[in-house]
This record gives C-alpha cells, sequence and structure tokens, in this order.
C-alpha cells in the first residue's frame, strides 16, 4: 500500500457517506484520464452509495463508458463559451459536497470553484501545472510517489479513500468488438502486433519512417504482419509509414476510442511512445513496448513492471516542453534496439 501522503485535507465525515456528491474534474487527455480511473475505482470503494460525477472533454467521454464507479459523465466542449456556462449552471444544481481537481490547470480549477462544492481539493502550488489554480482549492495536497497513478491516488487518500489496490476500468463495447473483429477477418489478421506513431507532441514521437523500417524487420524475421493504429489528424504519419514498411504494407485501420480497445485487446503487443494508445494498451493488459526521450517513464511510463521501456536520453534532456521536431533523444532510439526489446517482452530472449 502506498505511504500516507503530506496533505492539509481531512477525511470526509464516515457517518453519512451516502450524502456525499463529489465532482472528479480530469478534463483530457486520453493518458491522463486513464492514469485518473484507478482514484476514483477507490473513491468509489470507500463511498459505495455517493454521488461520483466526472467532468471530461467530449472527446474522451467514450474512455468512462460503462464505468460503473462514476454516477455521472458530464462532457462539454471548453470552446463553446455558451456550452461552459450551461455545464456551470449544471454543476451548481448538483450541489455537490467536494470538487476533486486532478488536472491542476486554471481551466480545470476555475470549473471545481465555479461548482460552488465547498471543499475543493487539489494539487500545492510546486506540483500544479499552473501554480495559480491552486490558489482556487479550498485544501492542498502533496502527492507522493513517482508515478501519475500514485499521485492521482494521493487526491482521493487524502478525504479518506483507502488504496486497497489498482484497477483501470475499461468496458469493451460490444458493437466496436464486432466491426473490428470483421475488419481484422478481412484482412487475414489472425495474429498481429499495433504500431501508433502519433503523439500530441512531435517530440515525443519516434519518426514513421523507422516505424515503417521496424515493420520491415519483423516481417523479414518473423512473418508477422501488423496493423497501424491512427486517429483524427493522423492520417499522414500513418501513411507515411505504410510507405516506408513497404510490401506486404501493414493494414491502415482508423480508430475512435471504442474500436482502439476493442483492436488492441487481441493485439501480441503494442510498440509506442509517451502517447494515450500505449497507456490504454497498458490498462488492458496488452504487452508494450515503450519508447521515451523528452518525458521521463518514472512519471508517465507504463504502469506496469512486465512491459519494456527504451530510453537513451541524457540527464538534462527531461522535459515536457511541447517540441514541434523530433527530439535528439527519440532520435537515438534505433530500430535493432526496438527489435531486442520486443523479443524481451515476449520472451523470446
Amino acid at each position: 500500500m502506498p505511504d500516507d501522503p503530506t496533505r492539509t485535507a481531512s477525511p470526509l465525515a464516515a457517518s453519512a457517506p451516502g450524502d456525499a456528491r463529489f465532482l472528479v474534474v480530469r478534463l483530457s487527455s486520453m493518458g491522463d484520464v486513464i492514469h485518473t480511473l484507478p482514484a476514483v475505482h477507490a473513491l468509489r470503494r470507500a463511498y459505495p452509495d455517493a454521488r461520483i460525477d466526472w467532468l471530461i472533454d467530449t472527446r474522451w467521454a467514450p474512455l468512462l463508458d460503462g464505468n460503473r464507479d462514476v454516477t455521472e459523465v458530464i462532457t462539454f466542449n471548453r470552446r463553446a463559451w455558451s456550452e461552459v456556462i450551461a455545464v456551470i449552471k449544471r454543476l451548481r444544481a448538483t450541489r455537490y459536497t467536494c470538487a476533486l481537481d486532478f488536472q491542476s490547470l486554471y481551466k480545470s480549477a476555475f470549473l471545481a470553484y465555479a461548482s460552488a462544492a465547498p471543499r475543493r481539493v487539489g494539487f500545492e502550488a510546486s506540483y500544479a501545472r499552473e501554480r495559480l489554480a491552486a490558489k482556487l482549492y479550498t485544501e492542498h495536497v502533496t502527492p507522493h510517489g513517482q508515478h501519475k497513478v500514485a499521485h492521482n491516488l494521493s487526491l482521493v487518500e487524502s478525504i479518506g479513500a483507502p488504496i486497497d489496490d489498482v484497477q483501470f476500468p475499461l468496458v469493451l463495447n460490444r458493437d466496436a468488438v464486432i466491426h473490428v473483429d470483421r475488419e481484422l477477418v478481412n484482412r487475414g489478421l489472425r495474429e498481429f502486433f499495433v504500431l501508433s506513431p502519433g503523439g500530441g507532441w512531435k517530440s515525443k514521437c519516434w519518426p514513421a519512417e523507422r516505424y515503417g523500417a521496424l515493420y520491415r524487420e519483423l516481417f523479414k524475421r518473423y512473418e508477422w504482419k501488423g496493423v497501424v493504429a491512427f486517429g483524427p489528424g493522423e492520417e499522414e504519419i500513418a501513411n507515411v509509414l505504410r510507405r516506408a514498411a513497404g510490401p506486404p504494407e501493414p493494414a491502415l485501420i482508423p480508430l475512435d476510442i471504442p474500436h482502439l480497445i476493442a483492436l488492441l485487446r487481441r493485439a501480441r503487443f503494442l510498440v509506442a511512445g509517451d502517447t494515450g494508445p500505449l497507456h490504454l494498451a497498458v490498462a488492458i493488459g496488452t504487452p508494450v513496448i515503450a519508447l521515451y526521450g523528452p518525458t521521463d517513464p518514472a512519471r508517465n511510463g507504463p504502469y506496469s513492471t512486465t512491459d519494456v521501456i527504451l530510453r537513451n536520453a541524457k540527464p538534462d534532456e527531461t522535459t515536457y516542453r511541447r517540441g514541434k521536431d523530433y527530439s535528439r533523444s527519440m532520435l537515438a532510439i534505433s530500430v535493432e534496439e526496438v527489435m531486442n526489446a520486443i523479443e524481451r517482452r515476449l520472451g523470446m530472449r
């Protein structure tokens, strides 16, 4: 069980747990939402009769489909001011007793504040991504541990939720499973691996051409076939990978979140950088080979002791700046290193 966090919050009164109404604020993105799931699961275990609503950006809401830990998923488009106003009115009407901000940004802290919850729990200023956001909290938590999952668990521990285990509740969408299974049959793919070349920042990505070279080598050695997973806006990088791979070309399947979950559950393994699909694969138990450069895998890496992490970054190259070019640390990872990592992860070495 994790060590107790340093905190200024006190547990909620245990005498009437059913009266508790929690607002969880974690708007985005895929990996961050996944890393918050264990904390909300722990909250539900501690307060089984409480109302627990999750405020999230519409784009990432499918990650919460069927999640039994959440009473209601509240979605909104933060770029539409009229929708923001409507959401704030809705939050105030629910009369939450406690708001938990897992994001530590001005916008998330403002929404927690605007809910009018009398208790607003967030991370201390030195940890928050935007320090002044902490001024809108009534209680501040110093996170323990190294990984983001542990940090998020600190927040719910501070209000009386013990951490007995760590679970990532993700629910398969039956229609998505049927669709993906049909696609795989049509493409003659019974066993396959997945390459995910995209990412929110280019500096966290491995070049698509190298993914293509990796695909060629995997087919040459083992005749393994693969799928390129890509989302909206990643069509070009997927096509660059396909052209670099050459014949037989990998399958390109555009995927929304339910279909990506359905695909990854069937995959032999995934190769990806520090991106949402990687954390999604870890959460559902798919073997992962993680390619890391500027971001620290101790903080943002796979939450697993069995997956393989490749990182050749120098100590001064750790950064969370959103670089627009491939980083030197990602370019330092060779195709042969990734091949060796795949073989290690699959127990072939």
